[in-house]
């Protein structure tokens, strides 16, 4: 059985140009890489799965690559990821802070990305300030974090910040269909606009939507299987039942309405739209 790749990781952008919905971000951090404007602490905001962690990897890479260096495994010893929600004690921290002071072996910047740094502890916090505020030249820090309001202020004014927002249903479907192209997959438009408006702006909730669908309709992605699947209501029955009203059928309609209710739906629900 060969070993199956979630669609979230096997289409993960490597570049800044491919990353979906966040032009403003990525073309801001493209213009400081090449104008030698970077600032040493930076701080990715916003929803999850709208590409921080993505974009904090490809930025990683990116300053380092001077032209000379082909291989991505040149870079692998200059970026450090940590993750706060499960090393967020005042020693991960200071074993982090010890780390800094040696300088790169290759290239000119060790990168350290702590995502959801929201997740450090008050002591942590307090611990980084002075490496955050006064890092060597050759450290670059990378906080990331979907709850921006649990940060300390003193840490928010040492960073810059960037907010990323919410990918529209339109860039989500776009990117769905590429996937679907590359996968062999035939899919119908409204089946993937269905997925889209489900993944709330997220386009890796989107990505795990999709296979979640595929694996339930295989190589023809319908609009009848993902609302099958999802258990969404056919926009067609608000139709019917507008029609039926309009004609003043009540009988009709409400043998339509018992139908909904036998799916499942909350008629509340379905009334309020």
């Amino acid at each position: 059985m060969e070993h199956f790749i979630v669609s979230a990781r096997k289409y993960r952008p490597a570049t800044f140009n491919s990353v979906v919905g966040q032009r403003a971000i990525t073309k801001t951090l493209e213009n400081a890489i090449e104008n030698n404007h970077l600032a040493q602490a930076l701080l990715f905001t916003g929803p999850r799965g709208v590409g921080k962690t993505t974009c904090a990897r490809i930025l990683a890479k990116k300053i380092n690559d001077d032209g000379t260096h082909k291989e991505e495994e040149d870079f692998a010893f200059n970026i450090f990821e940590l993750d706060a929600a499960s090393n967020n004690s005042v020693d991960d921290i200071r074993n982090l802070i010890d780390q800094v002071r040696i300088p790169p072996q290759i290239g000119k910047y060790k990168v350290y990305i702590i995502d959801e740094v929201h997740m450090l502890s008050s002591a942590a916090f307090n611990a980084f300030l002075k490496t955050l505020e006064e890092p060597p030249k050759h450290a670059i820090f990378i906080l990331a974090t979907t709850e921006k309001h649990k940060i300390i202020p003193t840490i928010l004014s040492r960073c810059q910040i960037f907010d990323f927002k919410r990918i529209t249903v339109n860039d989500i479907k776009q990117q769905l269909a590429e996937v679907a192209k590359a996968e062999g997959i035939d899919a119908e438009d409204d089946a993937l606009h269905i997925i889209a408006q489900k993944a709330d702006g997220a386009m890796r909730d989107a990505l795990s939507i999709f296979d979640r669908v595929v694996s339930f309709s295989g190589k023809s992605l319908t609009r009848q299987a993902v609302t099958e699947n999802l258990n969404v209501l056919d926009y067609t029955y608000y139709f019917e039942m507008t029609q039926l009203l309009l004609e003043n059928n009540i009988p009709s309609a409400l043998v339509r309405f018992d139908e909904i209710l036998a799916k499942g739906f909350d008629g509340h629900h379905f009334i309020s739209g």
